[in-house]
């Protein structure tokens, strides 16, 4: 079983990354990596979640099958079967029977190469804590057709002892040059430049909860689930911007990780230390999403609105050149080294699951319990809400569903109705907001003509009507909520 942090790293440090003090103490060995990775034309390994590769290591060749796992932050564990072959092709003679059960009914006859790592690995082994860990640096690029992709990543491999240490020694390397999140194996990269997938935004991470063990390890598993969305996201929105929902969904499992450190609460699990940490990363992603809201969203719903009168170039200038100053500074938060090791302290703080008295049964039907019994107490009246009270309302709000939406699968599909009027209350209740935010945003647009002060009242007042017009929730909305079935009961 490998177990192993993958981060990437820009090409400019690696010189910086060579010369930490840790590594001056070993000697590296640094070797030319050739690999040719094989499938069938319609990707059967694949889609079974597995690589296979034939990789040339000096005059030999060595053959490796790994089953992918999903990746949880930046640490992934994967059952790898790896063994010397005499030549360049594959031998399948040579599997144990454990590897040759997951290539069960492909026929490997039909197995050709579809595209070749090649990169050069320095390779420093070191000692850190209790553990033995190999570092190693790749440089060099992936081939698929005319594609190419760099590869530029640092991988720390445990050999021995615990993987928190492997945490340690990320950290360590993180004080000194800029590392970056970066979920996806070589191969996965290599299957997306032969366009074998096309990448799409990761909308959920279900976690793997049972009702009889520990209630713990049902909050690790909710924790792991929200980050591993996290950290699947990172990519698309580094390199796909112009694509809203990876922003979308990144916030999204923030938010889970925020009602993850709730639900350690109710388990007297102390608030970590990296909480702050989480709370201003995801204000940092809020103007982001704001104006993509605003500019795709928001907008496009307003224009019948408008009497027919497009809005003027100098408005929809400024609204891009907004949107995109927003959306590039929050590429650069995610792409920092302080969003990185966020990532690793959730990923390190995972490693150690707490022990807790009650089962994962009925600590969630207590959990729920008492957040539904919340949210009907506060929309008793819900004509009659204020501001302040639609506001706690909203909150309320969120927090059953993210705790719903995590713990659902402890029954089966009897969810799926009260989460789904849950949504419906969530989005009544966050219409005002948005027509807030959306009059807030117009503030902050610079124009100077009369053709800008007159695009920028008739949003305003639309938004206006809208506040006003949302402003107190629907009684069919709540009483809709209201006859929902509890699933957990």
């Amino acid at each position: 079983m490998e177990i192993e942090l993958k981060l990437a790293l820009d090409t400019r440090h690696a010189a910086r990354l060579k010369r930490h003090p840790l590594l001056a103490e070993a000697k590296p060995r640094r070797r030319h990596l050739h690999s040719v990775y094989f499938d069938t034309p319609e990707f059967d390994l694949m889609r079974r979640c597995l690589a296979f590769r034939l990789r040339r290591v000096g005059y030999h060749w060595v053959q490796t099958l790994k089953a992918e796992s999903r990746a949880v932050g930046a640490l992934s564990s994967r059952p790898e079967w790896e063994m010397a072959v005499a030549g360049s092709e594959p031998d399948f003679a040579v599997l144990p029977d454990e590897a040759l059960a997951r290539l069960a009914d492909i026929d490997l006859a039909r197995l050709a190469p579809v595209f070749v790592t090649d990169f050069r690995r320095a390779t420093w082994d070191l000692e850190i804590g209790e553990s033995v860990v190999e570092l190693a640096l790749d440089s060099g690029e992936i081939q698929a057709g005319d594609g190419r992709m760099p590869i530029s990543e640092v991988e720390v491999e445990l050999k021995s002892g615990h993987a928190q240490d492997l945490f340690d020694l990320a950290d360590i390397l993180l004080q000194a040059v800029p590392l970056r999140v970066e979920p996806r194996s070589k191969a996965e990269r290599g299957y997306l430049l032969c366009e074998a997938v096309v990448p799409e935004p990761v909308r959920v991470v279900r976690p793997s909860i049972f009702p009889a063990r520990p209630a713990g390890e049902a909050w690790a598993a909710v924790g792991a689930a929200a980050l591993a969305q996290v950290v699947a996201n990172v990519p698309g929105f580094l390199e796909h911007p112009e694509d809203i929902e990876y922003l979308h969904q990144l916030r999204i499992a923030l938010r889970r990780l925020r009602g993850f450190i709730g639900l350690g609460r109710s388990l007297d699990i102390a608030r970590p230390a990296w909480s702050q940490t989480l709370g201003e990363v995801m204000r940092g992603l809020n103007a982001a999403r704001d104006w993509d809201v605003f500019q795709h969203e928001t907008l496009p719903s307003v224009e019948d609105a408008l009497s027919g009168s497009p809005l003027g170039e100098e408005f929809l200038d400024s609204l891009r050149r907004s949107a995109r100053r927003a959306r590039h500074e929050a590429q650069e938060r995610v792409a920092s080294p302080v969003f990185t090791r966020l990532v690793l302290d959730i990923g390190a703080r995972l490693q150690d699951i707490p022990p807790t008295p009650s089962e994962t049964a009925p600590w969630a039907t207590d959990l729920l319990d008492e957040r539904w019994k919340k949210l009907r107490k506060l929309c008793r009246k819900p004509s009659e809400l204020g501001p302040g009270g639609r506001h706690e309302a909203r909150i309320a709000a969120k927090k059953l569903r993210y705790a719903a939406d995590a713990l659902a699968g402890l029954y089966g599909k009897r969810g799926k109705d009260f989460i789904k009027r849950l949504a419906e209350l969530q989005d009544c209740l966050g219409r005002a907001n948005d027509a807030y935010i959306a009059t807030r945003l117009l503030e902050d647009l610079r124009g100077s003509s009369l053709a800008f002060a007159y695009d920028a009242g008739r949003i305003s007042g639309v938004m206006s009507e809208r506040i006003a017009h949302h402003g107190n929730l629907s009684d069919v909305v709540w009483r809709r909520m209201a006859r929902a079935r509890p699933f957990w009961r």
